[in-house]
């Protein structure tokens, strides 16, 4: 595929199956996240990689965190929460590794490092043939996950991004006016 394909028609796969990304793939992967664009080269990601038991770990973790919300949730909240990260064979956990007080680095500048390396992720998955889904949600702001996941103060988890096989149909690509976001400066 070449590049301005894969920037132009690339998209979210919700439906993910297995198998898992193989450790060729992972390392293409991973290559493109840790050429984000990073300041000083303070390299500010961590990335975690979940498959196997450890979806079931991180599947509880999701539970603790809605316990520790809710003390009375249902257990039908509780499963759900255990089953979420189970929607794909892998998930990546892209962590915002901050140094913070760094002269002309500011915590933002490092943050949006950390989220073009989780976009080189998402985008070198897509080019492998591969699905990738990036969610949030609540976990990625919880007080319980983060500490689940040894996040520092000044750490910020980016993104939760699900990858295995597309196991759905595309979705159709939106258009977009291009003028509707560009103001020029002539």
């Amino acid at each position: 595929m070449d590049a301005m394909t894969l920037l132009h028609e690339r998209s979210s796969m919700g439906k993910l199956t297995g198998p898992a990304p193989n450790a060729e793939q992972l390392e293409a992967i991973y290559r493109a996240a840790v050429r984000a664009p990073d300041h000083k080269e303070l390299r500010p990601w961590r990335f975690i990689e979940f498959s196997g038991a450890g979806l079931e770990r991180l599947g509880e973790l999701f539970a603790e965190a809605e316990f520790r919300e809710d003390p009375s949730a249902s257990d039908d909240v509780l499963n759900a929460a255990r089953m979420k990260p189970k929607r794909a064979p892998m998930i990546i956990a892209v962590v915002a590794k901050v140094t913070p007080d760094v002269p002309g680095v500011p915590k933002i500048e490092q943050v949006i490092s950390a989220g073009c390396a989780a976009h080189g992720i998402v985008q070198a998955a897509h080019a492998q043939g591969l699905g990738a889904m990036w969610r949030s949600g609540k976990y990625a702001f919880d007080a319980t996950v983060r500490k689940g996941l040894h996040l520092g103060d000044d750490d910020e988890l980016i993104a939760f991004i699900y990858i295995g096989q597309m196991g759905g149909r595309h979705k159709p690509l939106p258009t977009h006016d291009i003028d509707s976001f560009v103001e020029h400066w002539n």
